[in-house]
C-alpha cells in the first residue's frame, strides 16, 4: 500500500524520490511563501517545509508526507526566483566568482502517528568568473526562472561552477536524500525493504 506523499509538484523532487523506488503518491500543496518579518532563513525553509507536507494531512490520513522548500542565500539575502529572463542575468552576473548557499528545509509528517520531524541540509555553490555573453547564453537556453539562484543544477547549471561543497548534492536539487532516507526509517519505512519496521 503506497504509505508516501510527496507535497510537491516539482518534476524534479519526482525524479529524485523515484530514485528510492518506494511507490508514493504527490499533490501540490498551494501555500503562501512570502517570508515573515525577521524570519531567518533556517526558519523559514523549516516553516515552509512543514506548512506543506501539514496542508495535505487532512486529506491524506495514515500516511507520511514530506515537504520540502528551498531558499538560496548570497551576501546575507534571501534570493527568489528570478521575475524574468532580464533578472536571471542580473543574479547570474552578481554570483560571478563567489559562493552562494543553499538551505533546503525537510519535513516528514506521520499523520497516522501526529507526529513530525523537521530538518534541513545546506550545499554551497561556488561559481566560476563569468561573462556577459555566458551569462546571456545559458539563460536563453535553460530559462531557469522557476529556480532560486537562476540556475538548473540537473540540467545545464552545471557549467557555471567552479566547486560544489555540501554531503548530500540532491539537497541542491531541492529534496535531500540522505536526511530523508535517515526520517524515512525513523519513521518506519524501510527505503530498502520498504518493509514496515516498529520505530
Amino acid at each position: 500500500m503506497t504509505r508516501l506523499v510527496l507535497a510537491s509538484g516539482s518534476r524534479w523532487r519526482r525524479q529524485l524520490l523515484d530514485r528510492l523506488e518506494i511507490p508514493y503518491a504527490w499533490q501540490s500543496p498551494d501555500i503562501d511563501e512570502t517570508p515573515h518579518p525577521d524570519e531567518t532563513p533556517t526558519a523559514l525553509v523549516h516553516r515552509l517545509a512543514l506548512t506543506k507536507a501539514q496542508t495535505l494531512a487532512e486529506a491524506w490520513p495514515d500516511h507520511l508526507i514530506i515537504g520540502s522548500d528551498q531558499v538560496a542565500l548570497f551576501e546575507g539575502e534571501i534570493l527568489g526566483k528570478p521575475a524574468d529572463e532580464a533578472a536571471a542575468r542580473r543574479q547570474l552576473a552578481r554570483f560571478s566568482g563567489h559562493r552562494v548557499r543553499f538551505l533546503t528545509g525537510l519535513a516528514l509528517v506521520d499523520t497516522r502517528r501526529g507526529q513530525h520531524r523537521v530538518t534541513h541540509e545546506r550545499y554551497d555553490v561556488v561559481f566560476r568568473d563569468l561573462d556577459e555573453g555566458e551569462i546571456a547564453r545559458y539563460v536563453e537556453r535553460e530559462k531557469p526562472l522557476e529556480c532560486a539562484g537562476s540556475f538548473r543544477m540537473e540540467g545545464l547549471g552545471i557549467t557555471l561552477f567552479e566547486k560544489l561543497e555540501g554531503d548530500d548534492p540532491n539537497t541542491l536539487i531541492g529534496l535531500p536524500l540522505i536526511r530523508l532516507c535517515a526520517l524515512l526509517r525513523e519513521a518506519g519505512l524501510d527505503p530498502l525493504g520498504q518493509a514496515e519496521a516498529t520505530p
